[in-house]
C-alpha cells in the first residue's frame, strides 16, 4: 500500500540523509521526495511517498520520531488531505502536431512555459492520475524529456503539520538524547 508521509524537521545539515537512511536501511524505496523550508526558515518539510503495509510504515514512523531533528511525522493514509505534484514535459512539435498539443494542454489546464521551433515545454500540476493521463496523450506526439516533482500534501480544513512550541522542542530533544545515550 502506498503511503504519503510528511515530516517536519529542523532545517540543518544531514537531516535528509538520516531520514533517507531509515528507509534504505530497512530495504524500502522512496518513490517520491520533496523538501523545502516552511514559513519558519529554521524548519523544513519533507514529503515522501513509500510503499509498505501499515505495520511496516508505522514502525518507520516510530523510528523517524526518534531522530533528534524530527519534530513531527504524519502519515496521510487515513487523513482527509489534498495532494499534488508538478511535471515539466518537453514535447516535440511541428506544424502537424501544434494544434493537437495545444488542445491537450487546454483540456488538462496545463501551461506552455517555453516555445522553441521544434519543441514546447509544458507545465502540468495535479494528482498522479491527471499527470499520467496527460503523459499518455502526449507520448504519441513525442515526449523528449520529463521531470516530475515529488508529491506534496496538506490536510484539508484546520488541521496542520506544525512544530511544537520551542520549549516543547527543547524538552523533546533532551528526552531523545537521553534515550540515545541509554541505548
Amino acid at each position: 500500500m502506498r503511503h504519503t508521509i510528511s515530516i517536519l524537521v529542523e532545517n540543518e545539515f544531514g537531516v535528509l540523509a538520516r531520514v533517507a537512511g531509515l528507509f534504505s536501511g530497512r530495504g524500502f524505496n522512496i518513490r517520491s521526495l520533496s523538501v523545502a523550508e516552511t514559513l519558519d526558515p529554521t524548519l523544513s518539510r519533507v514529503t515522501l511517498v513509500t510503499e509498505g503495509d501499515d505495520q511496516i510504515v508505522e514502525q518507520i514512523t516510530k523510528q523517524l520520531n526518534k531522530l533528534i531533528s524530527v519534530l513531527k511525522v504524519i502519515d496521510f493514509q487515513d487523513a482527509v488531505h489534498v495532494e499534488r505534484e508538478m511535471a515539466l514535459v518537453k514535447v516535440a512539435v511541428d506544424e502537424r502536431t501544434r494544434n493537437e498539443l495545444l488542445n491537450i494542454v487546454s483540456v488538462f489546464r496545463a501551461k506552455v512555459i517555453d516555445i522553441d521551433p521544434r519543441s514546447f515545454i509544458i507545465e502540468v500540476t495535479g494528482d498522479e492520475g491527471k499527470i499520467n493521463a496527460m503523459l499518455n496523450l502526449l507520448a504519441p506526439l513525442g515526449i523528449k524529456e520529463i521531470v516530475r516533482t515529488g508529491k506534496v500534501a496538506l490536510h484539508r480544513g484546520g488541521q496542520m503539520l506544525s512544530a511544537p512550541a520551542r520549549a516543547e522542542t527543547v524538552e523533546l530533544n533532551k528526552r531523545k538524547t537521553q534515550k540515545e545515550k541509554a541505548a
